[in-house]
């Protein structure tokens, strides 16, 4: 049982809503989880991607599922516009699912944010990345202080109870 139902309750019907209500056909659902195991608080998407592939292998869907970036093979600033290239010569049209940890205000650690809009890769680390996603999946790890130096140090110091709870109720099995 995850700690936060209620959170886990609000984060399936966003993202239910989101990719209900997105425009046009799709066939193939591409999760393109972001982040690095090196540094806790940006752990987020590769822990969601590991959870994801384990529960993908175990369904026989009628679209096209793919988990981009894990434990294993991280998508992070070295490798992702290779990843993103990758991804449209290999699906025409993919309904892209972009999971990242992200900054906030203090009041939002711990809530999970769905949008249908794409994301801002490395925004609070002030990189200059590109932007992917039909929807957006942001676990909120930590406060944002505004500056490079010191948004870098709390996702280094980071819980990694907060982003394994995150993780876990992202990539829950009813979802």
């Amino acid at each position: 049982m995850l700690r936060d139902e209620p959170i886990y309750q609000q984060f399936v019907n966003d993202f239910s809503k989101e990719l209900y209500n997105l425009p046009g056909k799709f066939s193939n659902l591409v999760f393109f989880c972001i982040g690095t195991d090196r540094i806790t608080g940006d752990s987020f998407g590769p822990l969601v991607g590991y959870k994801l592939d384990y529960l993908f292998h175990q369904l026989n869907p009628q679209i096209t599922i793919e988990v981009v970036g894990n434990l294993e093979r991280p998508v992070c600033a070295s490798n992702v516009e290779q990843e993103i290239q990758r991804i449209y010569y290999t699906y025409p049209h993919p309904c892209v699912v972009a999971i990242d940890a992200a900054l906030s205000g203090s009041e939002n650690i711990g809530k999970i944010l769905v949008q249908r809009k794409s994301m801002n890769i490395g925004k609070s680390l002030d990189k200059k990345l590109i932007t992917i996603g039909d929807i957006s999946i942001k676990g909120i790890v930590a406060r944002n202080y505004k500056m490079v130096k010191h948004n870098l140090e709390t996702l280094q110091n980071t819980p990694l109870g907060l982003v394994m709870n995150l993780a876990d109720i992202t990539s829950k099995r009813n979802l």
